[in-house]
C-alpha cells in the first residue's frame, strides 16, 4: 500500500493530466456523432425541400402530365423540351440523393429504389434517361439501371 502512495505521490499530475486527455476525448466522440446526426437531418430536410420544389414545377405545369402518364407514347408524340428539362431535373435530384448517401451525408432511404423504379420506368422518363444516362457517374448510372431491372 505504501508502494501505490508514493506512486500516486510522484505521478498524480501525470495521471490526472491522462484522465483529462481520455475525457476530452471521449466528449469529442460524442459531440461528433451528435453532430453527424444532426448534420444528416438537416442535409434530409434540404433534400425534401428540393423534391418538394421539383414536383411543385410539376403539379403548376399542366403540359407536364404526361411525364407520369405510364401510357405515354414517346415513338407518336416524341419528349417536348419541357418534358426534357423537368426529368432532367428529378435526375440530378435523384443524383444528388444518390451520391449523399453514398458518402453517408443522409439517413438511409429504404423505399428510394423501388421510387427509382417507378418514376424510370415510366414512358417519358425512361426515354429522357436513355438518352442522358451516359452523361451521368458510371455508379451513378449503373444505381438507376439496376433499380430498373428489379422485379
Amino acid at each position: 500500500m505504501g508502494d501505490m502512495g508514493q506512486w500516486l505521490a510522484e505521478n498524480w499530475f501525470n495521471l490526472f493530466s491522462s484522465l483529462g486527455i481520455i475525457g476530452g476525448l471521449w466528449f469529442t466522440a460524442v459531440s461528433l456523432h451528435s453532430e453527424t446526426k444532426t448534420r444528416r437531418i438537416a442535409n434530409l430536410l434540404t433534400i425534401t425541400i428540393n423534391y418538394r420544389e421539383i414536383w411543385k414545377e410539376f403539379f403548376s405545369t399542366p403540359e407536364l402530365a404526361r411525364v407520369i402518364d405510364p401510357k405515354a407514347n414517346v415513338v407518336k408524340k416524341p419528349v417536348t423540351p419541357d418534358e426534357e428539362f423537368f426529368v432532367n431535373l428529378v435526375i440530378s435530384h435523384t443524383g444528388s440523393v444518390y451520391e449523399a448517401l453514398k458518402d453517408e451525408l443522409l439517413t438511409k432511404q429504404e423505399g428510394l429504389r423501388r421510387d427509382v423504379k417507378s418514376f424510370f420506368s415510366l414512358p417519358v422518363p425512361k426515354a429522357v434517361w436513355l438518352n442522358t444516362r451516359l452523361l451521368q457517374n458510371q455508379d451513378f448510372a449503373a444505381f438507376i439501371d439496376s433499380a430498373l431491372k428489379e422485379s
